[in-house]
């Protein structure tokens, strides 16, 4: 190991040796979705993530000869070191992530100093991989590799868990995603409890309004908040967050995929489904020039898609142990499975991540017929 070193980035050109790593360590892997370049410097430039406005990262590079052989991100949530310890986070855990490595022995000595980092910084807990926020890409995928990952979902090489679980972390929980054939009309007891909900006076579930997106997007993080917070994992999303999430998903947000359930014109439940952007970006190979905007730019302005994503649902606390919450569930999913085939031409749609122990999320999925078609792993270790 005297061959290699390791050694903490700020400047600009590491940070762009930071996202170049993985195009040349999954050059060979057809499942893998190279990003957009930009959007990963943004990911791990602070001007550019509002994450960072209650958070601070340490990137870092393993080098051989000159040559970047590694890299992992050490970094810690004020916000998450003020929740409850029994939900994952709390004091004194850290978290690292976006890490890759050529091999099993550089793995080692870059989990080693993303710990000495996080116990410099007074942690007692890491919890990895988490790439950076949970709300981003958490989790190590330890099922499914055979398949492409969708829009904002994680791919690693198998190898890694191996890797992980040699350094001495443990299993923590599972994040899960459902595959579904959305081709063909649900179950008729799901039918039956959608016609039944369509009959009642005080159920409305409305498209979202994309003129007025900022009120749109208040109601649903209202929702997002309370639905969540006692969710393992959970760190409420900031008005800086927000507006960095508006910027990116505008251009793929479209009225008829994302719902909002009212309960006698409350707003209690709503409903998030994106495009696979991934199918668009993944020719692109990292790249808008030289005629990759033009692509991306026509392909989303009437995007025509294999498979949507669910990345969000939620129904306020007080409705979740009711019927109620599981009807809304399904009459929105309907009515969004209605308009991905019909308008944009989807035959797939994925639900998740979904918490292994979210068993609402997962009977409804289960009564959707859905299978079980890539599984995240979080990991934890003492330090």
């Amino acid at each position: 190991m005297s061959d290699v070193t390791i050694r903490p980035i700020t400047a600009k050109a590491d940070r762009k040796k930071f996202v170049d790593l993985p195009f040349r360590l999954y050059a060979e892997d057809p499942h893998w979705v190279p990003p957009l370049k930009g959007e990963a410097l943004g990911l791990i430039t602070p001007a550019k993530n509002g994450w960072f406005s209650h958070a601070e990262a340490q990137l870092f590079l393993a080098e051989r000869g000159g040559r970047v052989v590694g890299r992992i991100s050490a970094h810690i949530d004020t916000l998450a070191l003020t929740m409850p310890a029994d939900q994952g986070f709390g004091p004194g855990v850290g978290q690292w992530g976006l890490f890759d490595a050529e091999d099993a022995a550089i793995g080692a000595q870059l989990i080693a100093t993303a710990e000495e980092w996080l116990r410099g910084q007074g942690m007692r807990r890491a919890l990895g991989p988490i790439s950076m926020s949970i709300w981003e890409e958490p989790g190590l995928l330890i099922e499914g590799h055979d398949h492409s990952p969708t829009i904002m979902m994680g791919h690693a090489r198998p190898i890694y868990r191996e890797w992980i679980e040699a350094a001495g972390y443990d299993p923590v929980k599972q994040l899960l995603t459902y595959d579904l054939d959305i081709t063909q009309e649900f179950p008729p007891l799901v039918q039956r409890i959608i016609q039944s909900g369509e009959r009642n006076p005080r159920i409305r579930v409305r498209e979202v309004d994309k003129s007025r997106f900022e009120e749109e997007a208040a109601f649903i993080l209202a929702i997002l908040n309370d639905a969540w917070s006692d969710n393992w994992g959970f760190v409420p999303l900031t008005p800086p967050e927000i507006k960095d999430v508006g910027v990116k998903l505008k251009p793929i947000v479209f009225n008829d995929l994302i719902r909002i359930a009212e309960l006698d014109g409350r707003p209690v439940a709503f409903m998030i489904t994106l495009p696979d952007l991934n199918e668009a970006i993944k020719p692109l190979n990292g790249s808008l020039l030289p005629f990759g905007w033009a692509k991306l730019l026509l392909w989303l302005r009437a995007p025509k898609v294999r498979t949507m994503r669910v990345p969000l649902m939620g129904v306020i606390k007080e409705l979740q142990a009711s019927r109620m919450a599981s009807q809304l569930a399904f009459m929105m999913i309907e009515y969004i499975r209605r308009a991905s085939v019909h308008r944009y031409g989807a035959t797939r749609g994925e639900i998740g991540w979904i918490l292994d122990d979210n068993q609402g999320m997962r009977s409804i999925a289960d009564t959707l017929a859905g299978r079980i078609n890539k599984v995240y792993q979080v990991y934890g270790k003492d330090l």
